[in-house]
């Protein structure tokens, strides 16, 4: 962008100069002034018309190349901020999937540690069932071989 401007500005530069020297140059004016001793004559109103016309020129190109000289400090100016925000920007997305990542990551420490303790729950549960079932046997077992016993005795 700034290498198209400073194109620009070196073609206008061109432009006038070149107007400026074929307007100046002794062989134009040698054109122009074919009549010197008619004061006011059409080619000395013409000499002075293109004068003031490159003069106006000059200027104008004057004007614009400071106010492009004023402005490009400017516009890199906002180049930069607009840079700045950019990067800010890509920060803050940046930040934002990392939050989204952790959130992610503790979600599913969350339910691991969630099935975990599901199966730790599980696990005493079926602890505590053998061992009811254990006690149950064993006490079957001990009716069994008391009424044995009993029948035993009875029979002797």
């Amino acid at each position: 962008m700034l290498n198209r401007l400073l194109m620009v500005k070196a073609w206008l530069l061109l432009i006038v100069l070149a107007k400026a020297l074929s307007i100046n140059s002794p062989a134009y004016a040698q054109i122009i002034q074919t009549n010197p001793q008619q004061p006011q004559s059409f080619q000395e109103r013409m000499r002075q018309q293109q004068e003031q016309q490159t003069q106006r020129t000059q200027e104008q190109f004057n004007e614009t190349l400071l106010r492009q000289q004023f402005q490009q400090p400017q516009l890199q100016q906002q180049l930069r901020l607009q840079q700045q925000q950019f990067t800010q920007q890509q920060q803050e997305l940046i930040r934002q999937q990392q939050l989204r990542l952790q959130q992610e990551q503790f979600r599913q420490q969350s339910q691991n540690f969630t099935r975990q303790q599901q199966l730790r729950i599980q696990q005493q549960q079926l602890r505590q069932n053998q061992q009811i079932r254990q006690q149950q046997q064993f006490r079957l077992q001990e009716q069994i071989r008391q009424q044995q016993l009993r029948q035993q005795n009875n029979n002797l």
